[in-house]
């Protein structure tokens, strides 16, 4: 017997003298939910089957988790429902969109997830900005649309509009379908966002990368936010995200609870770009992103 097999018993004897006493003191055995395959594969059944009964407690935290989640979001849905009959006919936006920033905030709270926000401060609440932030998980959009201190707009692809109700609602609002197995969906879908910038001064989040990063590396980026923001001459605002990949990657269909960062980049005006030095400005912001990651 090694050295190291050696210290993996002894260190086994321990966790299950714990064990014991846990019994003895609360009936469930805890402690092994960590525990290394090494570890798990010298330790007796009482050891091996406090780490099931650990990871059976934590699916059902879990599940317990996302069924209310799914409870609260269908009332709310219902009572959106209703919100959007009442304002059509008027013509109002904005009370939708609060109530949405605040079932968001809800829903990272039931998660568990935890967020410490830095540079809102650098932001003029009334000003229209273009925001660009990298792209690593499902939470990123819910995310930010609650944390951006204004209502803001986005460009999503058009499956998410067949969403009963919640599809019509964010038409309502402003947010725009794109169509991406057609050549000129994308243009079509910025032109229009561009008009909505220009008569209404909305704000839109953009995730330039596209799609979510496979590997939570920031991957190249796509030229349509940018036409947006330079068509509208409206400064772009980078964010940086980090975090949500290790809760939520691509691929899962359940997040964990953690700590999320999320940093507002001091706004780049768009004077002095057009297409001819577009390469530039997008250099400028990749850059900006590029700092909050290795932070």
């Amino acid at each position: 017997m090694n050295l190291n097999q050696e210290r993996v018993r002894t260190r086994c004897r321990e966790i299950e003298e714990s064990l014991e006493r846990l019994e003895r003191i609360r009936g469930t055995p805890k402690g092994m939910g960590n525990a290394s395959p090494l570890l798990q594969s010298h330790c007796s059944p009482l050891a091996r089957s406090s780490i099931t009964r650990a990871k059976c407690d934590k699916i059902r935290i879990i599940a317990m988790r996302t069924v209310i989640l799914l409870l609260i979001y269908a009332l709310l849905t219902i009572f959106l429902f209703l919100l959007l009959l009442l304002f059509w006919p008027f013509g109002v936006r904005d009370p939708l969109l609060r109530i949405a920033k605040w079932a968001m905030s809800l829903g990272c709270r039931i998660l568990g997830l935890k967020v410490e926000v830095s540079g809102r401060e650098r932001l003029d609440r009334r000003a229209p900005y273009v925001f660009m932030a990298n792209h690593l998980s499902f939470l990123d959009g819910p995310l930010l649309f609650w944390l951006i201190p204004r209502p803001i707009r986005v460009i999503l692809k058009k499956e998410v509009f067949r969403i009963p109700i919640i599809g019509v609602g964010m038409k309502y609002v402003g947010f725009i379908p794109v169509d991406r197995k057609k050549m000129w969906g994308g243009k079509r879908s910025i032109d229009k966002a561009i008009q909505l910038m220009r008569r209404r001064r909305y704000s839109f989040l953009i995730f330039p990368e596209g799609t979510r990063s496979r590997d939570g590396r920031l991957q190249a980026f796509k030229r349509g936010g940018f036409f947006l923001a330079l068509e509208s001459r409206t400064p772009i605002v980078p964010v940086t995200i980090r975090g949500t990949y290790e809760l939520m990657p691509r691929g899962r269909f359940s997040t964990r609870r953690g700590l999320i960062h999320v940093v507002f980049h001091p706004p780049i005006p768009v004077e002095g770009y057009d297409q001819s030095n577009m390469s530039v400005l997008i250099e400028r912001v990749k850059a900006a992103i590029e700092s909050g990651l290795r932070n």
